[in-house]
């Protein structure tokens, strides 16, 4: 038979316990200390009489949870055991960190009262608060790291038209509340979005800070940043006001907004320079979390990542800049050296050229349509080896040696045989290949008189048929020893003649013998009728994919009384590539009203005005080579401009300056338009509904 302890019995045992034990009662809904034992009267400073003359609440104060008190104490009243940790506080003002465990006493099935249990477990709760501390340390480095190497991949992205508002927006979602990038433009706050300078920007800044009273009269943190020889971050408070018409005040205007909708984030904003090797290009302004901000240890952690972030940034952005002058340079080299085509009357010609994107658009392919005289048209087309500016160098030398003499000479062979000379005195030092051929009519046919310096022959198309002209066939140019060769043949009205360089045919995994059969293969199974169409068809079978420089000219003899353009082409689609100056509006014009006439389009003046307003944006506001796309779809006539230009564009309304962007208006009355990102650039593309004509009672969209 088990013996059941006394009252007296079981408070001599709390009594002899280590740890703080109170008995209390519970009348009329309060609780009154019946009871503590000597650990009690130790922990706490107070004796048993003590608390008969105090409450209960003399052990709590303003750091204890006292909603957690309630809570325990509610559910001991309901019959069940409950704990928590709170702040407790001693007689003498003291606080420690207390587990406080109370059980219900019952008689019956009522609950009169409590035992409760309080442990002292401050050493516990700081060693969890430092080992929490060295977490969040631990994590906030992981994501330190994760952020800079995300940042750095965001900026490698060669085909992200915005690298600067990716970064901002991933910086937003990891690490702050909010993050933005911003130059100083004429004393104003300007967003950026991406890599490429504002004209002379450094030159802005400090004229804004002569006539605008900043830096030197205003303490302008973001105009000190950006100004400063030796950068160092700046602090923005949203709390307190700005002079008006500052970046400062512009940023305060921007970010209070995103302040009141976020309410982690904190009252000051981080501004630090995004800095290149010998400049600030821009800043880069976050507004942290307040959590982050309640110490100065958390706040300089995260200045530190950002500040990591805005340098991986700035050597991203100079690098790019630095690629997009060169790109510039070389872009403007080939341009210089690739002749404009000029109109050739009683001929229909079309011209082409692409370089290999991987090689920073320099190459050395050419083409050239020369008037050697009122009866005669010179054709050459031409290779030089390499990909570099050198390459481009010699391919400008060639093209004005050949020019010249082909002006003062007619006969082709006699044409290479100085060129030969010329070059071998000068010293050239790459080797080139390249096809001359004059064309002079006789009748209503055209004679052709050509020779070949080491390169692939021209095909000539009649009826389906394919022939080579491998005639007059010699050594590179330079190289000739003996005198050059002039062959002839007769084109007839319908006949085409391809000119072309090997990156039309050439593949790695074929040899030049095959893609020289497959463009063989290709001509004898043309179906368009003008040679805008055959060259259209020639680069959709083969040039999809080129491995090098791409230059094609074709050349085709019309029926009598036609353009040459009879309506019968397919694939109804065109390109072209222009180079960015202002002669290629007129030239693109002039290519989009010939496709309306092969393809019986009669209403063409809007679309006359779309083209000539794409282009002159191109022209304007982008860089590189434009290359310019028509399709006649079953929704209308489709306009496609492409650029190298990555930034959107920009109607008259959304822009910044209110200057330009007229053109877009225009458009937007006469068609539908729009744009979309591409591989190095944009393309903004419209489609136009024109009124078609039933010419023949055929059905124009058909083929």
């Amino acid at each position: 038979m088990v013996n059941r302890l006394t009252r007296a019995e079981a408070l001599e045992i709390l009594e002899a316990m280590d740890v703080a034990v109170m008995v209390a009662d519970i009348i009329n809904g309060g609780s009154w200390v019946t009871w503590v034992n000597t650990a009690f009267t130790r922990v706490f400073g107070y004796t048993l009489d003590q608390m008969h003359d105090f409450a209960l609440n003399r052990l709590m104060g303003e750091e204890t949870d006292m909603a957690e008190i309630d809570r325990m104490y509610q559910e001991v009243r309901r019959g069940n055991r409950a704990s928590v940790t709170v702040t407790a506080y001693c007689a003498d003002g003291t606080t420690f960190w207390s587990s406080f465990t109370m059980s219900p006493v019952f008689t019956g099935d009522m609950v009169v009262g409590w035992v409760g249990v309080q442990h002292d477990v401050s050493d516990f709760i700081r060693r969890s608060q430092q080992d929490r501390r060295s977490y969040e340390l631990e994590r906030r480095a992981r994501i330190g790291l994760s952020t800079v190497g995300v940042a750095s991949d965001l900026m490698a992205e060669v085909d992200n038209p915005a690298p600067l508002r990716a970064v901002a927006q991933m910086l937003s979602g990891d690490l702050v509340s909010w993050a933005g990038f911003f130059d100083v433009d004429g004393g104003r706050l300007r967003p950026l979005v991406g890599v490429e300078p504002p004209e002379d920007s450094r030159g802005r800044r400090r004229a804004a800070g002569r006539e605008g009273g900043s830096p030197d009269d205003v303490e302008d943190p973001i105009t000190a940043v950006l100004a400063g020889e030796e950068p160092e971050r700046g602090w923005v408070d949203l709390a307190v006001d700005s002079p008006p018409e500052t970046p400062v005040a512009d940023l305060q205007a921007m970010l209070r907004p995103h302040r009141a909708a976020f309410a982690s984030a904190a009252d000051r904003v981080l501004v630090v320079p995004v800095v290149g090797r010998r400049r600030t290009l821009c800043v880069l302004a976050v507004l942290p979390r307040a959590t982050d901000m309640v110490d100065a240890e958390s706040a300089e952690e995260i200045a530190t990542i950002i500040e990591l972030v805005a340098r991986r940034v700035g050597l991203a952005m100079e690098n790019a800049r630095y690629y997009a002058q060169e790109h510039r340079l070389a872009e403007t080299l080939q341009r210089a050296m690739l002749p404009e085509q000029a109109h050739v009357a009683d001929l229909d010609v079309w011209t082409y050229y692409a370089p290999n994107a991987e090689h920073a658009q320099v190459g050395g392919d050419w083409y050239d349509v020369i008037h050697v005289s009122e009866d005669a048209v010179g054709v050459v087309i031409g290779d030089v080896a390499g990909h570099d500016v050198e390459a481009a160098a010699t391919m400008g030398q060639l093209r004005s040696i050949v020019r010249s003499y082909a002006c003062e000479l007619v006969e082709p062979g006699v044409v290479l045989d100085r060129v030969d000379a010329l070059v071998a005195g000068m010293r050239v030092p790459r080797s080139a290949s390249l096809v001359y051929a004059a064309l002079t009519p006789a009748g209503k046919e055209w004679d052709v008189a050509y020779s070949r310096a080491g390169h692939l022959p021209p095909l000539l198309i009649r009826g389906g048929a394919v022939t080579a002209l491998a005639g007059a066939g010699g050594s590179l140019i330079g190289f000739g020893v003996r005198p050059r060769a002039t062959a002839h043949a007769r084109l007839l009205p319908g006949d085409v003649v391809v000119f072309y360089t090997d990156g039309l045919v050439e593949r790695r995994d074929r040899a030049m013998r095959q893609g020289v059969a497959a463009l063989e293969a290709t001509c004898a199974d043309l179906s368009a009728r003008d040679a805008a169409g055959v060259g259209e068809e020639l680069l959709e079978t083969l040039a999809d994919a080129p491995e090098d420089d791409v230059a094609v000219v074709v050349v085709r003899v019309p029926e009598p009384g036609t353009t040459g353009l009879d309506g019968s082409a397919t694939p109804r689609r065109r390109r072209w590539q222009l180079p960015s100056d202002p002669p290629s509006i007129g030239r693109a014009r002039h290519a989009v009203l010939g496709s309306c006439a092969a393809w019986g389009i009669e209403d063409t003046a809007a679309a006359e005005l779309v083209v000539s307003e794409l282009v002159a944006n191109a022209v304007m506001h982008g860089w590189g080579r434009i290359g310019l796309r028509v399709e006649d779809t079953p929704a209308g006539l489709r306009i496609e401009v492409q650029d190298e230009n990555p930034e959107p564009p920009t109607e008259l309304e959304g822009h910044e300056t209110g200057i330009g962007g007229y053109g877009l208006t225009i458009i937007g009355r006469l068609a539908e338009w729009g744009w979309e990102p591409v591989d190095g650039g944009k393309v903004v593309w419209a489609l136009v509904r024109p009124r078609r004509a039933q010419a023949r009672g055929l059905d124009r969209r058909e083929g």
